[in-house]
């Protein structure tokens, strides 16, 4: 088994993303996750093979099986290592829940990509 921290990847670029990533990373006091603004530093992606644009598309986490999650299941995994959150991950074991969750996620990610893209940020 591999003890690696999982590693994140957010748009650090996008307000609404900041807002709830700086969330995480206050209760990640024992800093068990790596985080990466991927707007800031594209490059990190290059080693595993993630384009830039997918990432900024969908959240993409590596975890420490170094297994690329996306989506929903990127959520979950992280949850599973944040105090406060692990429960949550718990409850994320009932069987088609996460299924669900990556349908609405993946709405919800399409809008805010979207609205991104519309707004006058300047993206790479």
């Amino acid at each position: 088994m591999n003890n690696s921290r999982p590693i994140l990847f957010f748009d650090g670029g996008c307000p609404l993303c900041r807002r709830e990533i700086s969330h995480y990373q206050k209760i990640d006091r024992e800093q068990r996750v790596e985080w990466i603004d991927i707007y800031s530093h594209p490059e990190a992606l290059a080693p595993y093979g993630i384009e830039w644009t997918d990432a900024m598309q969908r959240i993409h986490l590596i975890d420490t099986q170094k297994q690329l999650q996306t989506g929903a299941h990127a959520f979950v995994a992280l949850w599973s290592k944040l105090p406060y959150y692990h429960w949550l991950s718990v409850v994320c074991r009932i069987p088609g829940l996460v299924p669900v969750m990556d349908f609405a996620y993946s709405h919800f990610a399409r809008w805010r990509w979207k609205r991104r893209s519309a707004e006058a940020c300047e993206l790479r």
